[in-house]
């Protein structure tokens, strides 16, 4: 592992060690796992690049800075002092714009080191961990586990966005992973809804 994969490593744990949305170290760390792991499947990106977008895409995502992730300052801070060049940031910042679900869903990076990290990013929202990321995001935002008046509940969001991501995946290997992941999704709503109409 090379010193600026290290020094992005330090700099997320440290960012995120008081999130509980969901959106913390841990999940950063996962997409960038599972992010490596596409790559070494697919053999068509600069691993590098994969972990840079896949461990600095929350950082300043919209969710957790607000109106500031536009700016990507904290992505650009982190970069410039890692010597990375002008152009390079630029592609990053570029690329991670391009990975958040945003409503539809059909925004795709350009590069294949964008679409690796995307694709890593909705696999860590699907499965056992998207469920529990899922519920963990909607209590710190105050939303229901589940209400047939309320749009806005954890559950609905299976419908808003988690069971659209199979379909949503760039790479073959991203697909090969997602499938389980989607069936477990669609088996623990079917268990849910028994239980919830007892």
């Amino acid at each position: 592992m090379d010193t600026i994969i290290k020094n992005a490593l330090n700099f997320v744990r440290e960012y995120f060690k008081n999130d509980v949305s969901g959106h913390d170290f841990q999940h950063t760390y996962r997409v960038y796992k599972t992010a490596i792991k596409i790559a070494e499947v697919e053999k068509n990106a600069d691993t590098e690049l994969v972990s840079l977008i896949a461990l600095l895409h929350d950082v300043d995502d919209k969710k957790i800075v607000g109106s500031k992730a536009a700016d990507f300052e904290n992505t650009g801070n982190f970069l410039t002092a890692q010597n990375i060049s002008a152009k390079k940031i630029n592609l990053i910042c570029s690329e991670i714009s391009k990975i958040s679900f945003n409503g539809t869903g059909n925004t795709v990076p350009n590069t294949p080191e964008g679409k690796i990290a995307q694709d890593a990013d909705r696999i860590d929202a699907m499965g056992a961990i998207g469920i529990a990321r899922n519920f963990a995001y909607g209590a710190s935002r105050g939303r229901a586990i589940y209400s047939e008046e309320d749009n806005a509940s954890s559950i609905h969001h299976f419908y808003d966005k988690l069971l659209k991501l199979e379909g949503l995946m760039n790479t073959a290997e991203g697909k090969r992973i997602a499938r389980h992941r989607h069936q477990f999704m669609q088996n623990f709503l079917t268990e849910f809804f028994e239980e919830w109409n007892i």
